[in-house]
């Protein structure tokens, strides 16, 4: 199951921009970027320096996707 990121108020998706993947609100940062950089080990102080994205936006992503997983239907 696909999150709905339009539910997710730091993030924006336009047209002719990153061809419209999802990124943080008023940059052409990719939302993926955050979560692949966690993944391969870096803090999120790393990500905030490395990509000059503020804790906030971090957070209101992290903080979206998990809210999102607990609306999600356990697998039987």
């Amino acid at each position: 199951m696909a999150l709905d990121w339009s539910q997710c108020p730091a993030v924006e998706s336009v047209p002719g921009r990153v061809s419209g993947a999802w990124v943080l609100r008023g940059t052409r940062m990719p939302v993926s970027i955050i979560f692949e950089n966690l993944a391969a080990g870096m803090t999120v102080e790393e990500v905030m320096d490395e990509f000059e994205v503020t804790r906030e936006e971090v957070t209101a992503v992290l903080t979206f996707v998990a809210h999102s997983l607990e609306k999600i239907p356990a697998l039987a």
